[in-house]
């Protein structure tokens, strides 16, 4: 009867400790994430924008690979490394690279906004590669948000799209592809050894391109660009995903993924803040419309 009456005291503690510890970790990977944007903002001021994005990939794989060694962790089965794939072509190369070359042209407060679409894209990937029926109503608020981000960017562009503007279309788009799979993969892989064998598996792809850059250039980075691309290379490359894949592993993509609501507003702060960026009032605005467009697309989709 003790033992009985032991497990079933048991048995609830572990789904709670699971929901509880998945949202920790995603707001932790959100926090860091919040200041990805301007941080590329700083770095990009006096670094090639393919050295940034290639060359982070680069050195984050060093530790990655001791990770990887140190831990005797097992390697990937070959459906693992399809999923692998997907997801370091998306957070590896495409999110890296088009933010990067986009913060050249366009303020990071900017960005936040149009990032405001990544929770929606990470959703669509994760019903499309799980294969989950979304409600109609979903897809109304995914309209919208779309919508009002092409009227924020015209807003901005003065009747037209910035380059950057499409820069980052493409990096929301492909980077929410790499969120899902990447979420999906660390269900079975795990959270730190889903982005550490993206690293790793990228290492052939990103060596030549990071030396030859390397060698063009002709003045050393001031110390704080080179601190801008140390926090993208091990913040944001490195311990925002250990801790967004492993919240995604517990939580699931979609309650995770929700998380991500604050992330504009929060870059938008730190832009203001910390960095010294002049934000305008319709910026805030449009991070709050976008907010809200996100939250009634999310509950709409849980009802579905």
């Amino acid at each position: 009867m003790s033992n009985s009456s032991s497990a079933q005291a048991v048995r609830p503690s572990t789904p709670i400790t699971h929901f509880s510890g998945g949202y920790g970790y995603g707001i932790l990977a959100v926090l860091i994430f919040s200041l990805t944007l301007p941080m590329t903002r700083v770095a990009v001021a006096e670094m090639d924008p393919l050295l940034i994005s290639l060359g982070r990939a680069w050195v984050a794989a060093i530790p990655a690979a001791l990770i990887l060694w140190l831990g005797r962790c097992r390697r990937p089965t070959a459906s693992e490394w399809r999923g692998l794939a997907l997801a370091a072509t998306g957070v590896v190369f495409a999110w890296p690279i088009c933010s990067t070359i986009a913060m050249q042209t366009v303020p990071a407060a900017h960005g936040a906004v149009v990032n405001g679409l990544l929770p929606l894209t990470t959703a669509l990937f994760g019903a499309w590669l799980n294969h989950e029926r979304l409600p109609r109503s979903f897809w109304f608020w995914a309209g919208a948000g779309a919508i009002v981000v092409t009227g924020f960017a015209l807003y901005a562009g003065h009747g037209a799209l910035q380059a950057g503007d499409l820069w980052l279309v493409a990096a929301v788009i492909l980077g929410g592809m790499g969120y899902a799979e990447g979420g999906r993969i660390a269900c079975t892989l795990g959270g730190a050894r889903t982005i550490c064998w993206c690293l790793v598996g990228s290492l052939p792809f990103v060596t030549v391109p990071t030396f030859y850059l390397t060698a063009q250039v002709t003045q050393w980075p001031s110390a704080p660009a080179l601190g801008a691309f140390a926090y993208l290379t091990f913040g944001s490359m490195l311990v925002a995903f250990f801790a967004w894949y492993k919240g995604m592993a517990l939580g699931g993509i979609a309650r995770i993924g929700q998380i991500q609501l604050i992330q504009p507003f929060l870059t938008v702060l730190a832009s203001a803040w910390l960095f010294g960026e002049y934000v305008t009032w319709p910026t805030y605005l449009f991070a709050l419309i976008v907010i809200a467009i996100i939250a009634a697309s999310r509950y709409a989709g849980r009802r579905g």
